[in-house]
């Protein structure tokens, strides 16, 4: 019998942990939290070529960045769909919105045309995985970033941070948003 080499997704990764009796890896905590100042970055964006760097924003708007595993999964497609979906509503209460995965750019780009088919600006770690790793939000044995999301406003603070599957409902990061917008 010839022995095959098998690609698993994380989600299988953990699956066959548990199959084999070992606890799968938790997803890590992020080391940032509500307050402190966002990491800037400079991601390549599947937007007209363009790059999204953080410290463009400062002073002029608040972010949402929603780090999300892996395009074309149910719960990312449904987070990513949603932030299309809502991305005026978004940009209303005076926050512009980036999603970032650890997929390369192409990917992304082919998943947000085809199978998100709304214009969610997508940024990719993929290169150096540098941006997940400065919010926190690397898992570094599996090389993809966590489901987390961070709304940064516009003088460039913490105000937000969701993790694990609650980030996939946008409710959280909106009602920060839009308690941002009624301080102002």
């Amino acid at each position: 019998m010839k022995r095959r080499d098998v690609v698993l997704t994380a989600g299988a990764v953990g699956a066959a942990a548990m199959l084999q009796g070992q606890t799968p890896a938790a997803p890590p905590k992020t080391h940032l939290k509500v307050g402190d100042t966002a990491p800037d970055f400079k991601v390549p964006t599947t937007t007209a070529s363009k790059s999204f760097q953080l410290s463009d924003y400062k002073g002029k708007s608040g972010v949402v960045v929603a780090f999300f595993p892996a395009a074309f999964t149910g719960g990312c497609t449904k987070e990513m769909t949603a932030y299309g979906n809502e991305i005026k509503k978004f940009q209303d209460m005076g926050f512009e919105v980036i999603g970032i995965s650890t997929d390369n750019t192409p990917s992304l780009a082919y998943w947000a045309e085809h199978m998100l088919k709304v214009n969610a600006p997508l940024g990719s770690d993929f290169a150096t995985r540098k941006t997940a790793e400065a919010y926190g939000v690397l898992m570094k044995d599996r090389g993809i970033a966590n489901r987390a999301t961070f709304v940064i406003d516009k003088e460039g603070k913490i105000v937000h941070i969701e993790e694990g599957s609650a980030a996939v409902d946008i409710s959280g990061a909106a009602n920060a948003c839009a308690r941002v917008k009624g301080k102002s």
